[in-house]
Formats: C-alpha cells, sequence, structure tokens
C-alpha cells in the first residue's frame, strides 16, 4: 500500500503544479502535444519510482501513419505501460466517468480523448463513430478490444468496435500484447507490486483488405495474433498450450 500511497500523492502533487499552466498553454495555443507528453511522462516517471519496471519490444513493427493500436487489459496498471510504450501522440476511448476529475478530466478533453459510456448502447456507438472520424482525420488511436479488463490476466473475447473502427477508416490495426500487469496491480485491488512489464507490438493488419461483412474474419485474426504472442497463463484458454 505504501508504493500505491506514493504514487496517490505525489503524482496528484505533480497534476496541481503542471496541470493548470499546461491547460492554460494548450487553451491558447491548440496543441495538445505538450500536456499529453506531460502526462505521460509524468506517470511513467512515478510508476518506475516505485520498482515497476516497463520493457518494449517490436517497435519496428510499427508502421508510419496513421494506426488503430489494440491492446489487451488485464489491470490499471497496464495503461501506462501500453500508453507510455507507443512513440505518438494517440487519442484513447475513455470511461465517461474519468473526464468528471478535476484538471485530470480537463487534460483529457485537452488531448482529444474520446469518452464512452459503455452501458449505453446508443452512447457507445456515437463515441465509436466519433473515433472512427478521428482516425480518418488523421489521428492515431488506442482501442482495448476486450471492452474491460480480464478478471484473470487471460484474452477475453473481443467487441467488434475496434475492427469495425479500422475497416471504416481503412487504417492498419497494431495489435499490442502486455504481460505481467495483472501481477503488478491485480484487478479490484489496490497493491502495487514491484515487477516487469512487457509490452510488444506485433506485426500490424491492413484493415483496409477487409469488408464490413468480413468483420468478424478480421476480428478472430486480431484475437488469435495477440492469443499468441501473449504467455501460456495470458492466452485464452483454446491457445493456453
Amino acid at each position: 500500500m505504501l508504493r500505491t500511497l506514493f504514487i496517490g500523492v505525489f503524482l496528484w502533487l505533480y497534476i496541481l503544479v503542471v496541470g493548470p499552466p499546461l491547460l492554460l498553454y494548450t487553451f491558447i495555443t491548440r496543441d495538445p502535444d505538450p500536456i499529453y507528453w506531460a502526462g505521460v511522462k509524468g506517470v511513467m516517471f512515478f510508476v518506475c519510482a516505485v520498482g515497476v519496471k516497463v520493457r518494449v519490444k517490436g517497435l519496428e513493427r510499427i508502421p508510419p501513419g496513421v494506426c488503430l493500436f489494440a491492446a489487451n487489459h488485464t489491470s490499471s496498471a497496464d495503461a501506462p505501460a501500453i500508453v507510455g510504450a507507443i512513440p505518438r501522440r494517440i487519442a484513447i476511448l475513455l470511461k465517461e466517468s474519468l473526464f468528471k476529475w478535476p484538471i485530470v478530466g480537463q487534460a483529457f478533453w485537452s488531448a482529444h480523448f474520446i469518452p464512452v459510456n459503455r452501458s449505453a448502447r446508443d452512447s457507445a456507438i456515437a463515441s465509436v463513430e466519433k473515433a472512427t472520424e478521428a482516425l480518418k482525420g488523421g489521428q492515431s488511436l488506442l482501442i482495448y478490444p476486450e471492452g474491460t479488463r480480464s478478471p484473470d490476466g487471460r484474452l477475453q473475447e473481443f467487441k467488434k468496435g475496434a475492427v469495425m473502427m479500422a475497416i471504416k477508416a481503412g487504417v492498419p490495426i497494431v495489435p499490442m500484447v502486455c504481460a505481467g500487469a495483472h501481477r503488478v496491480m491485480e484487478k479490484h485491488s489496490l497493491v502495487i507490486h514491484p515487477g516487469e512489464i512487457v509490452v510488444e507490438f506485433l506485426e500490424p493488419i491492413d484493415a483496409s483488405k477487409y469488408s464490413l461483412e468480413e468483420r468478424d474474419i478480421l476480428n478472430e485474426r486480431l484475437r488469435i495474433a495477440m492469443g499468441g504472442a501473449l504467455p501460456p497463463d495470458q492466452r485464452p484458454a483454446g491457445l493456453s498450450s
């Protein structure tokens, strides 16, 4: 709990000191880069300070241009590791409630993150459409195809929103796998354990070669690629051996 308390206290102090002037700068210049990178680098600093090491593999597989990054989701600890591993500014589909946090919520808006309310179908569809338009407009995005955190670290079934966005926008999907985050911080737990999180970028998949009628085929291809690259204890049950 001491590691969690350390991050909680010092991260909020960092936000209070750095956040307001960067929000003002973003409002004046309309440039989201400084507030985005200040947030990413700040969170990564505090994560590393409590004994969590992030190792990144496969950066050379990321194609130039706009991409939809798709990652597995097992823990609150994987979010900073995954976002910190991506070497370009991205937008993210985030839970709508997170945008209500003081300073942090305004920073999410400033960085062009997109709120989504998964419990309201029409609202969720509207968020996916907004994200698709952002992709078409040249903004790379990160999405978790499972839709929520895995309860046991294993890859779960995928929703179809990610592949539909990529097909409609005609952009490549870059599969990402994150291993070890569920041991650093378990779901529904506030305890942070020191350890290593490995983030790997896999070979991109050209979604422009698929039609909307083939979305299930693309979705399964994406899930098999990610499942096969995970360690045995995080693979789907059918791929565990």
